[in-house]
């Protein structure tokens, strides 16, 4: 039972609260600020991944039905193995309780409020009778809104939630939501959303909004690991998305983790 919680927080889901932190990071190490908290850095990171697993647990209780009939997703905890509803919601409610407890006693007040938005934005995603997944809306609230607010938790430790651009903010939000897309087989706009990413990822480039370096520490490897979900709209759809899936949250979240060590060291 323990087992079966404890993979229901998609542990390897991490990577992306990791990619966001190593985002902001990267510009405290080129604006030359001085990272005088790096054992507080890393333990917002830790706070972040706690919470999200979490909120994947929950996720993937509302979601056993649906799952189900996705062979991409037979290897889910929850469909693996039976666990009482009671029990996740108490793992739920346990694992959210102590990170606002520890943030609260140790973190900034706005790392807790945005930890807070996270909760709500996932809780109105993901439960009835809202449950914005079933939605025309469900893109712009799932990974978009998500990686800005992983951002912003990261920037709120820095002590400027503005430590990063703006339009790199918008960059993220569009990542997120053109994985989602990709994810969900919407070619037509994912295809228009990529020629966004591309002439805003130029315009970010060329004002000085971000380096090469970090297009290459950042951008690359994560467009690199996410090919084969693009191929999957095409051909062999559950194959594509496993290797996206390895690729990114275990490949690029290694890698991520050396450049965070090393960055804030």
């Amino acid at each position: 039972m323990i087992i079966t919680l404890l993979k229901s927080t998609r542990p390897d889901w991490a990577a992306k609260n990791v990619h966001m932190y190593l985002l902001v990071i990267t510009y405290a190490y080129f604006f030359q600020i001085n990272i005088s908290n790096p054992l507080q850095i890393i333990e917002g990171l830790i706070l972040v991944s706690v919470l999200w697993g979490a909120l994947y647990s929950l996720n993937d209780f509302t979601d056993i039905e649906v799952d189900k009939i996705d062979k991409s997703k037979k290897n889910r905890a929850f469909i693996q193995k039976t666990i009482h509803p009671r029990l996740i919601f108490v793992f739920f409610t346990a694992l959210t309780s102590l990170v606002f407890i520890v943030s609260l006693l140790t973190l900034p007040p706005i790392f807790s409020i945005i930890l807070l938005l996270m909760v709500i934005n996932q809780l109105l995603y993901t439960l009835p009778p809202i449950r914005l997944k079933d939605t025309a809306l469900a893109p712009l609230f799932s990974t978009g809104t998500n990686n800005v607010l992983r951002i912003a938790s990261c920037c709120a430790l820095f002590g400027n939630i503005f430590l990063v651009p703006l339009s790199v903010y918008t960059l993220m939000f569009i990542a997120g939501i053109g994985t989602y897309l990709m994810y969900k087989e919407k070619k037509k706009i994912m295809n228009g959303l990529s020629a966004i990413f591309c002439l805003l990822l130029a315009y970010i480039l060329l004002v000085g909004d971000m380096n090469l370096w970090q297009v290459l520490i950042v951008i690359v490897p994560p467009f690199l690991a996410t090919i084969p979900l693009y191929m999957s709209n095409f051909f062999e759809k559950e194959k594509m998305i496993n290797l996206a899936d390895f690729l990114y949250h275990k490949v690029v979240l290694v890698f991520y983790i050396v450049c965070i060590i090393a960055l804030l060291v």
